[in-house]
């Protein structure tokens, strides 16, 4: 049997926003239903396997929309592990100032992987306006039905991105107020695994 998660384990960056609803949950309403808000807390640092998050903590499910506690800063460093999709077509993550849907929020940075042209897009959107996308790496690193690690590290001058440890491309910074980079907002034919 798995060790409950105490109450005195450090909390990750991530303050968890929003969620799907369970089918149970969905089997009683409208599947166009808003998203429900969760009002217990944060995610830790180790989530465990999935068997213990499905127990002791909040699920992953995706779309995902969290909070990150703080905002970006030098230094400060996300994590997304996960499982792509075993037919996938597009993943998306995003770091953003909010989570406005009217107006739309800020997107420092948006990561979009595309399996159909086997391209991993970067680009931001400020006051509406998309910037010059980004598509120049050396490989394309996600393979369908499989894990991987991405570590988006925000240094001072740009964003510098890992994927399984291996730095694939900087994106330099188009919204200079780092600390109002506060959401990490993840969708497309991915789950997630692991958060911090």
């Amino acid at each position: 049997m798995p060790p409950r998660a105490s109450a005195t384990r450090p909390s990750s960056p991530f303050c968890l926003g929003r969620r799907q609803q369970h089918p149970e949950e969905e089997s009683s309403r409208d599947s166009a239903a808003p998203v429900r808000k969760l009002d217990d807390g944060h995610l830790n640092n180790s989530l465990g396997s999935p068997v213990q998050a499905d127990v002791y903590f909040p699920r992953l499910i995706v779309p995902f929309c969290g909070h990150i506690k703080g905002g970006m800063r030098p230094g400060k460093k996300v994590l997304v592990m996960g499982i792509v999709d075993l037919n996938p077509e597009s993943f998306a993550i995003s770091l953003t100032c909010g989570d406005s849907e009217d107006p739309p929020a800020d997107v420092a940075i948006e990561l979009k992987a595309v399996f159909t042209d086997r391209q991993l897009l970067r680009n931001s959107c400020i006051s509406g306006e998309r910037g010059e996308e980004q598509s120049a790496i050396p490989y394309f690193p996600f393979i369908p039905d499989q894990p991987f690690r991405v570590e988006i590290l925000c240094e001072h001058p740009r964003f510098r991105v890992f994927v399984d440890g291996h730095q694939l491309f900087d994106f330099y910074h188009r919204i200079q107020t780092l600390s109002a980079i506060d959401t990490i907002k993840i969708n497309g034919d991915l789950q997630i695994t692991k958060l911090g």
